[in-house]
């Protein structure tokens, strides 16, 4: 990696497996969002390295992969890793409430 990439912990959800994985993107600018990535024309794989893939049902199996290519079409919802607890604190907050 160079000054002029960076690596992200993204994680990547299909109906039946999480998937979390570092990818690569710009440092800066141009394409340098997730979303940039997700829904960039011609590719129809996101590639990630360092990949963890669990199951989403309950499944208790791990898998780690150096890497793996996932289909676009079958992701149905992605984020950065990091903001995973933001939104589980959040929801946390909103019992609090009552």
């Amino acid at each position: 990696m160079n000054d002029e990439t960076r690596r992200e912990r993204i994680v990547l959800e299909t109906e039946r497996h999480r998937i979390v994985g570092d990818v690569t993107l710009p440092a800066e600018g141009y394409r340098s969002r997730l979303s940039d990535l997700l829904n960039r024309e011609g590719f129809a794989f996101v590639p990630l390295a360092n990949a963890v893939i669990t199951g989403i049902n309950g499944d208790k199996d791990v898998t780690e992969m150096a890497f793996i290519a996932v289909a676009r079409d079958h992701i149905q919802i992605a984020y950065e890793e990091g903001l995973n607890g933001h939104l589980d604190a959040h929801a946390d907050s909103d019992e609090d409430d009552d």
